[in-house]
């Protein structure tokens, strides 16, 4: 069920109602019928899949348990690796095994060695990398004593299968997820507009600029060959505003959704393409599972800490595991690797928090040194995803030969005038609100009202114009 189709546009009204109105009074009911939702939700997608997520759940329940269970560290240790290793098991397999056997394959090939090696012919679950990870991070955090076993089964469901976050995230931590669920909650009118004005603002960013853009980056990075140099350079920004768009819009329908049941999730995107450094991108870029890499594998390496050796490798293990946690592809492993690069200098010189505070944070516009370190950012950042976008290595070289060629200077043969008009827009909102949870937080509240209505009805009538097909979101691929 996705978020952009009318099937979720009776499914939440419907939940909402019966939350609030059949079962206020009971926090069990509630979180038994908001567990129901998301089991539906889920098997809307494949009900097969609904047992791997089951199973796993059980798992990792019954795993805690045990290990909160014992005193015996060698007891504990044992249901730790156990729930450590299916998990990564049954990532491994639907996620990265035919990508193992052919790129051995491929290098056995290349040897002079024929092989025929057996591929599995099976779909990638819905959201596994997502709750998979927050059955992870419980279950590490039980292991490291930071956390206790949660006990209520329903419970513990919620927080690993809750409808809004279930396929595309943020990744939840039960330190945060799980006192909110388990806490009575009562409806309160302010935070279900707020979560409503989020939800709109995530369906504009979904319809009108991520699928719009999407549809002319797919004509140039699928047709690459037809089109000058200029065009590929339009192609690589259109695609970095849609898969911003696309999963940052994701993620404010989820965290408006999870409003509207008196529950707020992590945050997961904070403007990132108003970076000043590429540190600054990536402490703002999919918070959730950059900060989840930091805790449960950064940190545990050493961090920062230690020789420039340790420092350097840490960096490269970090960006290369995020690559291929995006997808079983040569090209998710060198856009981590090019990251990794990008962000190498201010790992050496320790000049990676030269840039913690919101840029021009109290004023209207950027000083010229934020600005010039903005566009530099943005500029090295829509470089590298073209190794995300691209469906092979081969592919992204021979987009980067043709956007450095002669036509690079030439006028683009694809001129999308309401397009760049609507992202002029996009880009200006985004930055008048960037102090804000989400750009249009507060934007408008001391307007008077036939102004505020008028911002929110064009919206509104935006996504209507634009919608009507139900495209998917990038990250359900992850």
């Amino acid at each position: 069920m996705l978020f952009n189709s009318i099937n979720f546009a009776i499914f939440l009204p419907v939940i909402f109602l019966l939350y609030w109105f059949l079962a206020k009074k009971n926090l069990k009911f509630q979180n038994i019928l908001l567990l129901i939702s998301s089991y539906f939700f889920y098997a809307c997608w494949d009900y097969r899949f609904l047992f791997l997520l089951i199973f796993s759940t059980l798992l990792d329940y019954f795993t805690g348990i045990k290990m909160a269970d014992t005193e015996n560290q060698n007891i504990k240790k044992f249901w730790f690796w156990l729930s450590i290793s299916i998990n990564l098991g049954f990532l491994g397999v639907f996620k990265y095994y035919n990508f193992f056997v052919e790129s051995l394959a491929d290098a056995l090939k290349n040897t002079g060695l024929q092989t025929n090696l057996w591929t599995l012919k099976i779909i990638l679950p819905v959201g596994i990398s997502f709750y998979t990870f927050h059955g992870l991070s419980y279950v590490i955090d039980i292991y490291k004593d930071r956390i206790k076993a949660e006990k209520n089964f329903i419970d513990y469901s919620l927080f690993v299968s809750f409808f809004p976050l279930l396929v595309a995230g943020p990744i939840e931590r039960a330190t945060h997820l799980l006192p909110q669920i388990k806490k009575e909650r009562f409806f309160n009118y302010n935070n279900a507009v707020d979560g409503l004005r989020q939800i709109l603002w995530g369906l504009f960013k979904k319809i009108v600029i991520a699928d719009q853009c999407a549809k002319h980056a797919n004509e140039i990075f699928n047709n690459s060959i037809s089109h000058s140099g200029s065009d590929h350079v339009l192609g690589a920004i259109f695609f970095a505003f849609q898969i911003y768009g696309d999963f940052s819009g994701y993620s404010d329908i989820a965290l408006g959704t999870a409003r509207l049941f008196g529950i707020d999730l992590l945050k997961n995107f904070a403007f990132p393409y108003f970076s000043r450094d590429i540190a600054e991108f990536w402490r703002r870029w999919h918070i959730s599972l950059s900060s989840w890499f930091r805790d449960y594998l950064y940190i545990p390496l050493g961090g920062s800490k230690g020789s420039i050796f340790m420092k350097v490798r840490n960096v490269f293990i970090i960006f290369i595991v995020s690559g291929f946690w995006h997808g079983a592809n040569w090209t998710f492993i060198f856009w981590g690797l090019l990251n990794a690069l990008y962000i190498m200098p201010s790992i050496l010189f320790n000049t990676n928090r030269n840039n913690i505070d919101i840029v021009a944070k109290g004023k209207t516009l950027p000083s010229f040194k934020d600005f010039l370190s903005i566009a530099i950012t943005f500029s090295l950042t829509v470089f590298a995803w073209i190794f995300f976008r691209a469906e092979s290595l081969n592919d992204a070289f021979h987009y980067i030969s043709q956007i450095f060629s002669s036509s690079l200077f030439s006028i683009p043969t694809i001129r999308p005038t309401s397009l760049f008009i609507l992202l002029i827009l996009f880009i200006l909102i985004e930055w008048l609100g960037r102090e804000k949870e989400y750009a249009i937080a507060s934007l408008g509240l001391k307007w008077k009202p036939v102004f505020r209505y008028s911002f929110y009805y064009t919206i509104i009538i935006l996504v209507f114009w634009f919608g009507g097909t139900e495209s998917e979101f990038i990250y359900f691929q992850f």
